[in-house]
C-alpha cells in the first residue's frame, strides 16, 4: 500500500546490515527513531516472499522523506567472502531519487553513518563532500548522532540524546524480563522479526511515556 503524504513526512528508511553482529546497533537505532516520533521502515518489515526485494526497497525509498544509511559494515563477514555492496547501492538509489526525482522527493534528507568518519572515502571518494557521522560501533554514540541529525533535519523539538539512551537501557531491561517470562531462547531472540521487536518497543513506550 502506498504511503500517504503524511506518512512521507515521518517515515524513515533504514539501510543497514542485518547480521547478528550488527543487531545491538540496529535495535538501538530502531528505538531511537521511534522515540523521536518517526516511523522506521526497513526491508525486513514485510513477510511476502513473492515481492522482489529490489522493488520493495524502491518503494521504501520513494515513500520516506528521511533515511539513514549505515556503511560501517561493508567488509566481508568471512575472509573468503566478497565485500557487501547492498548498503552503498541503496544509498545511491536514495540520493538518485532526491536529485533526479521531483515533487516531494526533492525534500528527501539522509544521514550517512560510518564506524570511522573518513574511512569510507578511501573507497568511495565521490561522497567526500558529504557530512558523514561516525558511531565507532558504540550504540550510545549512535543515539546521539541520530538524534542530533533528526533535530536539525526535521526541525522539531526532540528529547535529549542522554534521555533517549536512558530509556533504551530501561527498555532493554524490561524486554529482557519479558523474554524470560515467555521462555524465549537465545535463538528465539536472535531471529526475532523486526516487526515484532518494534511492537515490543511501541507497547513499552505506550506504558512508559517519555517526560515532556
Amino acid at each position: 500500500m502506498a504511503a500517504t503524504p503524511r506518512d512521507f513526512e515521518r517515515d524513515l528508511f533504514i539501510n543497514c546490515p542485518f547480521d547478528t553482529a550488527y543487531l545491538p546497533l540496529l535495535q538501538c537505532l530502531i528505538f531511537t527513531v521511534l522515540e523521536c516520533g518517526f516511523r522506521p521502515r526497513i526491508a525486513l518489515e514485510g513477510a511476502d516472499s513473492g515481492q522482489v526485494r529490489f522493488q520493495k526497497i524502491q518503494e521504501l525509498i520513494r515513500s520516506c522523506r528521511f533515511s539513514i544509511h549505515d556503511l560501517s559494515r561493508i567488509e566481508p563477514l568471512h575472509s573468503e567472502d566478497l565485500p557487501r555492496f547492498n548498503m552503498p547501492f541503496e544509498l545511491g538509489l536514495d540520493l538518485g531519487g532526491r536529485y533526479f526525482g521531483n515533487g516531494r522527493l526533492t525534500r528527501k534528507q539522509c544521514l550517512i553513518l560510518e564506524r570511522e568518519r573518513y574511512r569510507y572515502q578511501k573507497v568511495l571518494s565521490d561522497i567526500a563532500g558529504n557530512d558523514i557521522r561516525a558511531h565507532e560501533g558504540d550504540p550510545a554514540i549512535l543515539v546521539l548522532e541520530v538524534r542530533n541529525w533528526l533535530r536539525v533535519a526535521a526541525g522539531r523539538s526532540l528529547p535529549s540524546g542522554s534521555s533517549i539512551w536512558e530509556r533504551f537501557s530501561a527498555f532493554k531491561d524490561s524486554v529482557g524480563a519479558t523474554f524470560h517470562l515467555r521462555s524465549y531462547s537465545s535463538r528465539d531472540i536472535e531471529v526475532l522479526e523486526i516487526v515484532e521487536y518494534m511492537e515490543f518497543i511501541r507497547n513499552w513506550q505506550a506504558n512508559q511515556p517519555a517526560p515532556l
